[in-house]
Formats: structure tokens, sequence, C-alpha cells
């Protein structure tokens, strides 16, 4: 697996950091609440077992290498 970094971007992290806190860990930019969308979210972990995968999660709070 590739290495897993914040955005660079530190008023993005602020952001979605902010939305998290806001909506108890859950994905700030989608509706609703499920444990598929709780940061991390499943469709970025599935993305990050992709070896092959490199780029940001949905909300562009992560980052991963490959």
């Amino acid at each position: 697996m590739g290495k897993i970094r914040l955005n660079e971007d530190a008023e993005i992290v602020a952001t979605v950091r902010k939305g998290l806190a806001e909506k108890d860990g859950y994905c700030p930019c989608r509706i609703g609440k499920s444990e598929d969308i709780k940061c991390m979210c499943k469709e970025f972990k599935e993305q990050i077992a992709d070896p092959e995968f490199e780029g940001y999660c949905h909300c562009m709070l992560y980052y991963k290498e490959k």
C-alpha cells in the first residue's frame, strides 16, 4: 500500500475537519449519515486497497501516493 497523507492545502484540511466535527465524523461532502461515509469512508478504503490507485478521497482530505 502507498503512503496516505493529508491534503497539502491547509485551508481544505481545515474546512473538511470542521465539517467532520459538525457531522460527527461523517463525510461533510455527502448527504445523510451511514457507516459507508464515516471518515475514512468505504469508497476511499476500497480505492487505497488498489495498488495502482493514486489520488484524493472524495472530500479531498486525504491523498494516497503510489
